[in-house]
């Protein structure tokens, strides 16, 4: 091999090497952040919360945290952080399929108004009107695609929820039916009674067992025999609804049954506006 190859060959050598070098020097490395810490004033001025109809609009509690600093070798992240409040009873660490979880984008605080968090512990978190409850909040802080999760401080309060009227107004009839090419009966109305009647466990809360067909769908009725008012949801398609999730008076979708045949228990809270099917 003459003297040449030899040097072309030591040449490109050292250019790989060099490449190799360079490409490694500049590679960008998350180095970690500081988890924020919250705080929270709550509009007594006391660990207390105070929730009353008639100052419904007014501040509850307000919330502030510090910035995490997401850093990488390059220096402080410039990318957009999220994050997100949770809000949940003492004890259940943040595991309860109700608790009442908030997006905020960008900002280092944010408010809750009477009302609003009235709404998450009555029809979110499913809290009684009639005593006081011990509440947790912490916020999480996220960088794009939720990576780099930070979790903050808890901090506790307590608050006793208010009365209000059901997000959907019950029946006046006092009775709820059951109707939908999920059932026995089809889409024929009247339908058969008793099988295809709900159940009053309250003046907000009806409750049916019984045997769906698979991949079908069902409407509610105030009256037997009236095509003229129905309960339904606004997006049969959403994912999930088949489960249960979110109807309305008069909404113009059906409700997704459930995938597969068999025997199931179909509760309807007017209080909170949800619905839940379960198979029995």
């Amino acid at each position: 091999m003459n003297k040449t190859i030899l040097k072309t060959m030591f040449i490109m050598l050292i250019s790989i090497v060099t490449f190799s070098c360079t490409k490694d020097e500049n590679k960008i490395t998350y180095l970690g952040g500081t988890a924020p810490v919250l705080s929270g004033t709550a509009n007594s001025g006391t660990n207390v919360i105070s929730l009353n109809y008639a100052n419904k609009g007014d501040v509850a509690i307000s919330f502030a945290w510090t910035n995490p600093n997401y850093q990488f070798t390059t220096g402080v992240s410039s990318q957009d952080v999220s994050y997100v409040l949770e809000i949940d009873t003492t004890g259940s660490g943040f595991t309860n399929p109700n608790k009442q979880s908030i997006a905020v984008s960008k900002d280092l605080s944010t408010s809750i108004t009477v009302g609003t968090l009235n709404d998450y512990l009555l029809n979110q978190l499913v809290l009684s009107t009639k005593m006081s409850h011990n509440l947790e909040m912490r916020v999480t802080s996220y960088l794009i695609n939720s990576t780099a999760k930070l979790v903050s401080n808890t901090i506790k309060f307590t608050a006793q929820p208010y009365a209000i009227p059901p997000k959907v107004a019950p029946p006046t009839t006092g009775k709820l039916f059951l109707v939908g090419s999920a059932t026995a009966g089809g889409w024929n109305n009247p339908v058969p009674v008793p099988t295809q009647e709900f159940t009053q466990v309250s003046p907000t809360l009806y409750e049916i067992t019984v045997a769906l067909i698979g991949g079908q769908e069902y409407l509610f009725l105030p009256l037997n025999g009236d095509w003229g008012n129905k309960y339904a949801v606004k997006d049969k398609t959403v994912a999930g609804l088949n489960a249960g999730g979110d109807f309305g008076f008069n909404f113009n979708d059906n409700f997704p049954g459930p995938a597969a045949s068999g025997n199931y228990k179909i509760s309807v809270d007017f209080q909170r506006g949800k619905f839940t099917v379960t198979a029995q």
